[in-house]
C-alpha cells in the first residue's frame, strides 16, 4: 500500500469500522498459562455408588484408586506486527498519524478481530454437538432451533447460568422478531457482556458479523457456549510505541500476541453449534478386518483423521493419533483375547468437524 502525501490533509483519520472483542469475558479464567506453553487439564473419573453392606470388612465397597483423564492444551498462535511512521511523512500529513492512535486502530481492526474469529472457529469445530440444519433459520423457526440447542445442553446437565449465544447478524434479524427474545431495552441496567444485545432463554445474545461464524464457504448459524466449557488463553499481549529507534526517524509500533482457544473435553457438552446443510465433514466409518486384525477407518474427502484405541474422545485426548488423509488401517492384534474400543473423528479445512464414531470389537486370540 502507498503512503499518501498531499498539500492539504484532514487531521482526522477515516479508519475502517472496528468492534471491540466479543469473546473477552465469555470464557473461563480458571487456567493459568503463565510461564508455560502447554498445560495439562486433569479430570477425575468419578465412581458409581455401591450398595452399603452391613456386614463384612469393606462395608462401603472395595476401595479403588481414583482415576483421571487429561487434555493437553498447547498454545500455537504466535502473531505480531511492526509498523513505522516516518516523521517526514507524518509531518506532510499534518501529523494525523499520531502513534498511540495508530496503535489503537491496529489493535481494533486487526488483532482483536483475528483473535475473536479464531476463538469462535475453534469453539465451533470442537463443539460437543455440531447440529446440521436442513434449511436456514427464519423468523418462524429460529427461536425453536435455538431452544433445541439450549434443551440439549440442559439435558446433559450443563449449567443454565453463564451461557452465551453467538449469532450472526442475518440470523439475529430473524430472532429479533421472536417474542421470546428480550432486547436490551427490556433488561434495563442488567450487566451484559460486550456486544450483547439482549437475552434468550437466559443466555446473553452476542451478535457478530456472519463471517465470524464462517469456515471457508460454509456457515454456522449460531453457537451456544457455557462459560466454563471454553477458554481463550492469551499468554503474551505486548504492544508499544518506540520513538526514534535506531535507523528510523519517527515512531515504531510493534506488537506480539501468543494465544489460542480451546473447548474443554470434559465439558464439551457446554458447546453447541448449528450449521448449514453440507457444512459438516462426513463421519468416519469403522470396519473390523478379522483376517488382518485391523480396524479400517475412512471418511471421504477428509484432510486428516484423529483416532484413539483407549476409548477416549479423539477430539480432545492426548493419546489421539493424527493421520493425514481420509483413511487409515489401525492394527489391533495387541488386544487379542480381549476387546478394544476405537473412536475416530474426521477433520477438513473447509468443513466443520465430523461426529465421533465408535467401534468396540472383541479380538480373537
Amino acid at each position: 500500500m502507498a503512503v499518501n502525501l498531499a498539500t492539504k490533509y484532514a487531521k482526522e483519520i477515516a479508519n475502517a469500522f472496528a468492534v471491540k472483542s466479543v469473546v473477552d469475558g465469555t470464557t473461563s479464567k480458571d487456567y493459568d498459562f503463565s510461564g508455560v506453553k502447554t498445560l495439562n487439564v486433569y479430570t477425575p473419573v468419578t465412581q458409581a455408588l455401591n450398595n452399603y453392606q452391613r456386614t463384612g470388612t469393606n462395608r462401603y465397597g472395595a476401595p479403588t484408586e481414583l482415576q483421571d483423564t487429561y487434555q493437553e492444551l498447547m498454545l500455537k498462535k504466535d502473531r505480531s506486527f511492526s509498523i513505522t511512521i516516518d516523521k517526514g511523512n507524518n509531518t506532510e500529513q499534518v501529523g494525523s498519524k499520531e502513534a498511540s492512535k495508530m496503535l489503537a486502530i491496529e489493535m481494533n481492526e486487526q488483532a482483536v478481530p483475528e483473535m475473536d474469529q479464531y476463538a469462535l472457529g475453534k469453539f465451533i469445530d470442537y463443539s460437543g454437538t455440531i447440529q446440521v440444519l436442513s434449511t436456514a433459520p427464519d423468523s418462524d423457526d429460529i427461536a425453536e432451533k435455538i431452544s433445541a440447542g439450549m434443551v440439549a445442553m440442559s439435558n446433559k446437565n450443563v449449567p443454565a447460568e453463564n451461557r452465551y449465544l453467538f449469532i450472526g447478524w442475518t440470523c439475529f434479524g430473524a430472532l429479533r422478531l421472536s417474542s421470546q427474545f428480550l432486547g436490551v431495552e427490556a433488561l434495563g441496567k442488567q450487566i451484559l457482556a460486550k456486544g450483547a444485545l439482549g437475552t434468550f432463554m437466559g443466555a446473553q445474545v452476542i451478535v457478530v458479523p456472519d463471517t465470524y461464524l464462517k469456515k471457508g464457504s460454509v456457515q454456522c448459524y449460531f453457537l451456544i457456549t457455557q462459560k466454563n466449557a471454553v477458554i481463550q488463553p492469551k499468554k503474551v499481549q505486548d504492544y508499544f510505541v518506540k520513538e526514534n529507534p535506531a535507523g528510523i526517524n519517527g515512531a515504531l509500533l510493534e506488537g506480539r500476541f501468543i494465544y489460542d482457544a480451546f473447548v474443554l473435553g470434559a465439558r464439551c457438552d457446554g458447546v453447541y453449534a448449528a450449521v448449514t446443510s453440507g457444512a459438516k465433514q462426513a463421519a468416519p466409518t469403522l470396519t473390523y478386518d478379522a483376517a488382518d486384525k485391523e480396524v479400517d477407518i475412512a471418511s471421504s474427502g477428509a484432510d486428516f483423521l484423529f483416532y484413539t484405541t483407549d476409548g477416549s474422545d479423539p477430539r480432545y485426548s492426548p493419546t489421539a493419533v493424527q493421520v493425514t488423509g481420509g483413511s487409515v488401517s489401525v492394527p489391533v492384534s495387541a488386544w487379542a483375547g480381549s476387546s478394544v474400543t476405537v473412536k475416530a473423528s474426521a477433520f477438513d479445512e473447509a468443513l466443520f468437524t465430523s461426529d465421533v464414531e465408535t467401534l468396540t470389537q472383541v479380538i480373537a486370540s
